[in-house]
């Protein structure tokens, strides 16, 4: 019996793994198309960072929040896939492609018309404003693409092939790279864009990914019985559906994301040392995070297929064994970044006082990955459950009802400068984990 159970532990810890470490592959290539963004546009020039840096930050609420919606489509396949229904899979894809063309009009639509009087009122320096502008711009030509890829994308990582997608994203990372040089620095003959060539070739790179994608899904099993590519009249149930578990899911990644943006801000009043302290003591942490965000769409994924199969004991053997993979892994990594702060500080600087600073920043990012390691793989759970409405009010209570007033009172009030946005980002995260903790244990109560 012993071992009986412990071959489905070991079983259910492979099934987990084998999806969840090629989506890990997948989001590193992912920031490393913006690292190549950011360094080469530094290289470039002070104006061209500058202008890009702005543009990326205008860019990635926008970009997580839409897409934030388009993700409804992976919890939808895998209820649908382990209740067996594959007709129906193609119709929640074709939805999501019809909505990700939808969203990304709407964004082009909307930046042509107020983009330029949105950057004038930044009180830009000329030139700045000029790189932001047409950075955007050239990020502009991948918008349809981008959002289209993400409903194919999760059919790809739901049907199991996270590797596939992974070999996509690799395989676009060294071009995506070749594309920023040649554009940036203007090679093989063409015109020098500075900063602007940042956006243009993050545009191409979205088109070819999407080219990859819808290759893949038209010819190669099993992707291809699923004839996702054809007419759909959108119907008001499944277009209802879909935004009824995107639109929270969408919002409470906004407000994730748009947290730090807002921080930056508040953070920016304690000079130059402080902000390079910040910016890469988060920088660093963002890497950390692709840890338990992978366990988050690996779990929806395989959650997600047990509950369509109405095998509820799968479910919550999946839950539990991907939560305490994820703590454990982060206790490891957690105390390795404790011993090693001054190592890791030094990747980024050599001014010591900057170092100092980082030092104590990223002690704060540790309690920060802490509460990430039960709050961002629940959420995944939950999205597996179909419940997104809890993670909508679980970010908004934590980052703007607690996480930012405390901030200010810390910062203003107690007279903690800088270190009072981390010690509220603390105390965010662990609020939201602990929201979802409760959560997670009422509905499974209630599913039995």
């Amino acid at each position: 019996m012993i071992k009986a159970l412990d071959r489905n532990y070991r079983d259910k810890l492979h099934r987990l793994l084998s999806v969840m470490l090629p989506i890990i592959c997948t989001q590193i290539a992912i920031m490393g198309m913006n690292f190549f963004d950011a360094s080469m546009s530094g290289q470039a020039g002070d104006v061209d960072l500058a202008g890009a840096a702005i543009g990326g930050n205008i860019w990635m609420p926008i970009q997580t929040g839409f897409s934030g919606i388009l993700m409804a489509a992976m919890p939808l396949i895998a209820n649908l896939l382990g209740a067996g229904e594959k007709q129906k899979i193609t119709v929640v894809v074709r939805h999501g492609l019809f909505l990700g063309l939808s969203f990304a009009l709407l964004v082009l639509a909307g930046g042509a018309a107020f983009l330029p009087h949105f950057l004038q009122n930044m009180g830009l320096a000329p030139e700045v404003y000029h790189v932001a502008l047409w950075y955007l711009a050239g990020l502009g030509l991948g918008v349809i693409p981008f959002f289209m890829i993400t409903p194919l994308r999760s059919l790809v990582d739901t049907l199991g092939y996270t590797h596939l997608t992974m070999r996509i994203y690799l395989l676009a990372l060294p071009i995506n790279a070749c594309l920023n040089y040649v554009l940036i620095f203007g090679k093989l003959g063409l015109p020098r864009l500075g900063g602007i060539g940042a956006g243009v070739a993050s545009g191409l790179t979205f088109w070819l990914l999407l080219s990859i994608f819808a290759w893949v899904i038209s010819n190669l099993e099993p992707f291809k019985s699923y004839h996702i590519f054809g007419f759909v009249r959108p119907a008001y149930t499944w277009l209802k559906e879909y935004l009824r578990i995107g639109v929270p899911m969408g919002i409470s990644i906004f407000m994730e994301t748009s947290i730090f943006g807002v921080v930056a801000l508040f953070i920016a009043k304690f000079g130059t040392e402080t902000i390079a302290a910040h910016q890469a003591a988060l920088n660093f942490s963002s890497l950390v995070y692709m840890m338990p965000l992978s366990f988050s769409l690996a779990l929806t994924i395989v959650v997600g297929v047990e509950y369509g199969a109405k095998n509820f004991q799968g479910a919550r053997d999946y839950v539990n064994i991907g939560l305490q993979t994820s703590l454990g892994i982060a206790g490891f990594y957690m105390l390795g970044e404790y011993f090693l702060r001054e190592q890791i500080a030094l990747i980024y600087t050599a001014n010591p006082e900057v170092v100092a600073l980082v030092k104590v920043f990223l002690l704060y990012a540790i309690g920060w990955q802490a509460g990430d390691a039960i709050a961002a793989p629940i959420q995944g759970i939950l999205r597996a459950y179909k419940d997104v409405d809890a993670t909508f009010w679980a970010s908004m209570l934590a980052y703007w009802g607690i996480c930012l007033p405390l901030g200010l009172f810390l910062d203003y009030k107690v007279g903690n400068g800088a270190f009072a946005y981390w010690q509220s980002l603390d105390c965010g995260v662990i609020s939201s984990a602990t929201l979802l903790s409760i959560r997670l244990m009422w509905l499974q109560r209630k599913i039995g």
